[in-house]
């Protein structure tokens, strides 16, 4: 048998585009559910119980809006560096970054279920 077909390399078609524009969308909608909880925090009435850490406004609904922030910039960046891998070439992704996304979502979602349920 001639191990010539073996050695030419696999055409991966739009699939990497596709995935790319997969993952830009899951952030557009992400983003969207940051923005819910930020709306939720900056219209909710000013806390008058414990502030947290001393800064005023930072209460519950603050933790949320700062945890969904620091989750969607982990996820733009996750975004950007897949992105990259997938221009250089690279198949699959790292499993630092896969830990990272995974995280992140969770993070998310921990703060909209959080949004929702302390703030109404």
């Amino acid at each position: 048998m001639n191990n010539a077909s073996s050695e030419v390399a696999r055409d991966p078609g739009l699939q990497p585009e596709r995935t790319t524009l997969a993952w830009r969308r899951t952030l557009i909608s992400l983003v969207v559910v940051d923005l819910f909880i930020w709306r939720s925090w900056l219209t909710s009435e000013p806390s008058t119980g414990t502030i947290i850490i001393g800064l005023p406004g930072l209460d519950y609904q603050g933790i949320c809006a700062l945890v969904a922030a620091a989750a969607t910039v982990v996820l733009a960046s996750v975004v950007w560096v897949r992105s990259r891998q997938l221009q250089a070439g690279f198949a699959a992704p790292s499993a630092p970054l896969m830990l990272a996304s995974t995280l992140a979502v969770m993070g998310l979602g921990a703060a909209a279920i959080a949004a929702i349920t302390l703030g109404g």
